[in-house]
């Protein structure tokens, strides 16, 4: 039984699709103004394994992830790097797409571009007016009613008197309430623009999302995803959009991941304290960066430091290092019934909890390097790929996973140079000589081990 934290009602909760053996999930995607940083990495991370899991439970699964192609911060940016905005939103992309890549995460079934649905924008803004659930206005905006919505306040948990007495709302002299948020934006000189019934402009950010979920998933689905700070007001508003165009329940289970944190502080480009994915994969392979964003439950702060990074890759080294000493590892299909399948299953069915996931591959590491167990090594490598981990090559992953990109590190040329000059300085009895080679490799960062099999190697 899988139970799913639903933000909505603040509780876990068994998971029942609203379609047997399928699943629709709409995550909020990237403003694509910037590279990627961390936070978002985690977005990308967290929602592909739970999609992993769910097919590996055998689930049909449509996932779709949508890009914000076109708000005041992309046209802001463009203007100062004199580009236009097609170029600006294209070139961050696929800057997006490769990072996603690198880190192990699928496609999601669709990704579709806001500026190629404003036309369903426009239909739905029109038919919240008709509802009396938004206004236009004297200056050409379109407002969202909030008060004529008797639900606003259900996903933050707050009553339209917390939020006024608690919430910075932009002042706007157009608006009926200070919460009321915009649904059309008037066209400014040089910005982009549609046309609409209320003139040239384009969409506001909160109403993109519910005329694309409607448009791929319909107009009530199983999971809406995104971080924790797109709570509110976004969600909040997508809530009230949807379902008051439509007059039904929007989404089953709200899901959002926990911020990630930097001394204490949330990661993000506002505050100027965010790591962008790029830099942090010139010190560390991205798969060491995957397993970091994993071994917190992904409601929880996730801590950033380069310690962290460096215990993740130590942590990670470990299995790779079980599964290299097996040699030939086949592949597998998983036996739920087998006592670590079955605790693995019950920790990602306990709300993806993959921390407790990550302990069983560990227990099998251990009884791997006591026994030798070929079929454990199997079930490692079988369970740690639902998690997107494990899939390497063992011997290429920790001979190229250095926790440094320096220009100075050896080359695999170099080691190899190194370990037969030590191999021939042994063969000769200059063993005071071999252990220099060994120290110096070892300064450069790179192990040697001595076995049976000759001498093999790994990077620290």
């Amino acid at each position: 039984m899988l139970k799913i934290y639903n933000s909505l009602i603040r509780e876990k909760q068994e998971f029942v699709p609203l379609i047997p053996g399928k699943v629709r999930i709409y995550v909020c995607g990237m403003t694509v103004y910037d590279y990627c940083h961390l936070g978002h990495a985690r977005v990308l991370v967290v929602f592909d394994t739970i999609v992993r899991w769910f097919k590996a439970c055998g689930f049909d699964v449509i996932y779709v992830r949508n890009i914000t192609d076109v708000d005041d911060k992309i046209i802001q940016r463009a203007l100062e790097n004199s580009e236009t905005i097609e170029a600006l939103t294209n070139r961050f992309i696929q800057a997006m797409d490769e990072d996603a890549v690198a880190l192990g995460v699928a496609q999601p079934t669709h990704e579709p571009r806001a500026t190629s649905y404003v036309e369903n924008m426009v239909n739905m803004i029109s038919v919240l007016i008709d509802k009396a659930l938004a206004y236009p206005a004297s200056n050409g905006d379109v407002y969202y009613a909030v008060h004529n919505f008797p639900g606003y306040g259900k996903l933050s948990g707050k009553s339209l008197d917390d939020l006024r007495a608690g919430e910075r709302v932009e002042i706007d002299q157009y608006k009926k309430d200070p919460l009321d948020f915009v649904l059309w934006k008037s066209a400014k000189s040089g910005e982009p623009y549609w046309d609409s019934p209320w003139g040239k402009g384009r969409p506001g950010w909160h109403i993109e999302c519910s005329a694309m979920c409607e448009h791929f998933l319909g107009e009530h689905f199983d999971i809406h995803g995104g971080g924790q700070d797109l709570q509110f007001p976004h969600h909040e508003n997508e809530i009230a959009q949807s379902e008051g165009a439509h007059d039904q329940p929007f989404v089953n289970y709200w899901m959002h991941n926990g911020f990630v944190r930097v001394d204490s502080e949330k990661m993000s480009k506002s505050l100027g304290n965010f790591f962008t994915v790029r830099e942090i994969l010139k010190s560390y392979s991205p798969e060491v960066v995957r397993f970091f964003i994993l071994r917190a439950q992904y409601r929880s702060p996730l801590n950033y430091s380069d310690q962290h990074l460096k215990d993740a890759k130590l942590a990670l080294d470990r299995l790779y290092i079980a599964l290299k000493e097996i040699g030939d590892i086949p592949d597998l299909a998983i036996d739920w019934e087998n006592p670590s399948a079955k605790t693995f299953m019950a920790a990602m069915n306990d709300d993806f909890n993959t921390p407790e996931a990550i302990a069983v591959l560990f227990e099998l590491t251990t009884d791997i390097n006591k026994t030798g167990s070929q079929p454990n090594a199997a079930l490692l490598k079988a369970l740690g790929g639902i998690l997107g981990l494990l899939q390497q090559d063992p011997k290429a992953y920790l001979q190229n996973n250095a926790s440094t990109t320096d220009d100075s590190q050896l080359s695999v040329n170099q080691i190899e140079e190194m370990i037969q000059q030590r191999l021939n300085a042994r063969k000769e009895g200059l063993y005071s000589e071999a252990d220099e080679i060994r120290q110096r490799l070892l300064k450069a960062g790179v192990i040697l081990e001595d076995g049976s099999q000759g001498t093999t190697w790994r990077r620290s």
